[in-house]
């Protein structure tokens, strides 16, 4: 999983708690193994949260990888975009992407009636 690198940490965006999703390339290789890999990161951060296997829900570390928002930053190819996308979407009420562009985040996906896709989120 040396292909591609996903961190969580918590965020707040308008009052409302939120998990920050970093990503980005590693080493080089071919979009069907960044894939893989970046499947692979997301389903360890989703396993153990971001700070290991002794991490609880109260500890000060932990990034919960479910809930309301999920706002993902970095870089990413059009492939393992659509990947973390799903493999977020099911477990999160809204997703986010950060847009170098705007500065802002553009709503993705939304199951919810806070958020609308295409609403933008400082």
């Amino acid at each position: 999983m040396a292909t591609y690198k996903i961190s969580s940490e918590k965020a707040a965006v308008t009052g409302v708690q939120a998990t920050l999703l970093r990503v980005g390339f590693a080493d080089p290789a071919q979009n069907d193994q960044i894939v893989r890999d970046a499947v692979a990161r997301l389903a360890e951060l989703v396993k153990a949260g971001t700070c290991g296997d002794a991490c609880e829900p109260a500890d000060e570390a932990f990034v919960p990888m479910s809930g309301t928002l999920v706002l993902i930053n970095g870089a990413a190819s059009l492939p393992v975009a659509c990947a973390i996308c799903h493999g977020v979407s099911h477990r999160f009420e809204t997703v986010a992407v950060f847009d170098p562009k705007l500065g802002k985040y553009v709503v993705a996906v939304s199951h919810g009636a806070t958020y609308k896709p295409g609403d933008l989120i400082s």
